[in-house]
């Protein structure tokens, strides 16, 4: 691999762009970690208290995972980041070999409404299990972000909502900028990469301003904040597709909190490396499947007698073994083998999607299977109605 820059603030730690497609701003990367290589553009499962919900380690394996994430509000909570420590970090704690993403905590605070209060030195907050008061600064990010050990480390950032003033948003980035140099001040472990989050809401001037700010700090890898907060998606689009290009071409681009199959297929196309969001995960708890056609509610009385598997075009365990109307039972009787198995294959159809997307930008054709990914949709259009 090519000597990079950032290789001599985070030794373990580096990327490359290996492809790119000729008709879009896709590009396929090698993400150098401690923990393993990842190949880009990816999935990040969400294992927000240490565990993808329903999933074993080795079973993340099989479905493609290659990287996680880990929450560290929820984790500073309970168990605690001490503890995490004493038993060897997050990795030892969880049982996952692979590379692990820590966010910082801020998106879960700031969604607290009346819980929180934010000032200058940082957010003060209550628990949302026991009513607690705590405080999260940039430093106390960093503090417990370090101790859980994870691969690479989110600065602390103010996540405005959507939507908001541009003053709101002009502020919010601000203080975004200068928690963010406390951050790399507090941030002295060389085997973790610190990410920077490049913040604005939907005002593509201000991401901008930002964007170049946070370039000035020549971090590891830069990420886009505060989107699919409740903006309509063709807004979170133009705001991808006029800043992911002015990203660093040598650091990852993530996109945080990052979507639905469409989303991932329209950000890819617009430059994105990275994504995580809970909606495999959480979706499929709720019986909610995903498809190469769309997708399916399983509870759902039309599937009682179905022998199919939920998507006849998937690999995955649950679909080469059990039948709609088996796992449609397993749902209808709250049997904990429903969520297994649907959480299984929705992570399953999302990583598979972001390997025949890589796949395509190497081979060039990415256009001609984006209109198929499009076409598969349309010609069957499986969006049921979940209140069936």
């Amino acid at each position: 691999m090519q000597e990079l820059s950032i290789e001599r603030k985070t030794p373990l730690f580096g990327f490359e762009e290996v492809a790119k497609d000729p008709s879009s701003a896709a590009r396929c990367g090698r993400l150098v970690t401690p923990h393993g290589v990842i190949e880009t553009p990816i999935f990040m499962p969400v294992g927000t208290a240490g565990t993808v919900k329903g999933m074993k380690p080795r079973e993340l394996e099989e479905v493609g995972a290659q990287i996680i994430l880990g929450n560290t509000y929820h984790l500073y909570l309970r168990p605690g980041h001490d503890r995490v420590e004493r038993l060897g970090g997050l990795h030892a704690f969880s049982g996952w070999k692979g590379p692990i993403l820590t966010d910082s905590g801020g998106f879960q605070v700031f969604s607290l409404g009346d819980l929180r209060k934010i000032t200058e030195e940082g957010v003060t907050f209550r628990s949302h299990i026991d009513g607690s008061q705590h405080w999260l600064s940039p430093e106390r990010s960093m503090e417990i972000q370090q101790a859980l050990g994870s691969d690479i480390a989110m600065a602390f950032d103010e996540c405005a909502a959507l939507p908001a003033t541009r003053q709101t948003l002009f502020d919010a980035m601000n203080r975004t900028t200068r928690w963010l140099e406390r951050c790399i001040t507090a941030h002295h472990r060389k085997d973790q990469a610190l990410f920077g989050i490049v913040q604005g809401g939907t005002e593509v001037e201000l991401r901008e301003q930002h964007l170049e700010q946070l370039i000035s700090y020549d971090l590891p890898g830069y990420a886009l904040g505060g989107l699919s907060v409740g903006e309509p998606p063709p807004e979170m689009y133009r705001v991808v597709e006029a800043i992911a290009p002015k990203m660093p071409a040598h650091k990852p681009r993530y996109l945080m909190g990052v979507g639905r199959p469409e989303d991932l297929v329209e950000c890819v196309w617009r430059g994105i490396d990275m994504f995580d969001c809970v909606m495999p995960t959480r979706n499929a708890r709720n019986s909610h499947l995903f498809t190469a056609t769309g997708w399916i509610k399983i509870r759902n009385l039309r599937h009682a007698d179905d022998t199919r598997p939920i998507d006849e075009s998937c690999a995955c365990y649950t679909c080469q073994h059990f039948s709609r109307g088996y796992l449609r039972h397993l749902y209808k009787s709250d049997e904990m083998l429903g969520p297994i198995l649907g959480t299984l294959h929705n992570l399953h159809h999302y990583l598979d999607l972001m390997a025949q997307m890589r796949l395509a930008i190497r081979e060039g054709t990415l256009a001609a299977w984006r209109a198929s990914f499009y076409a598969r949709r349309v010609a069957t259009n499986h969006q049921e109605d979940p209140q069936e």
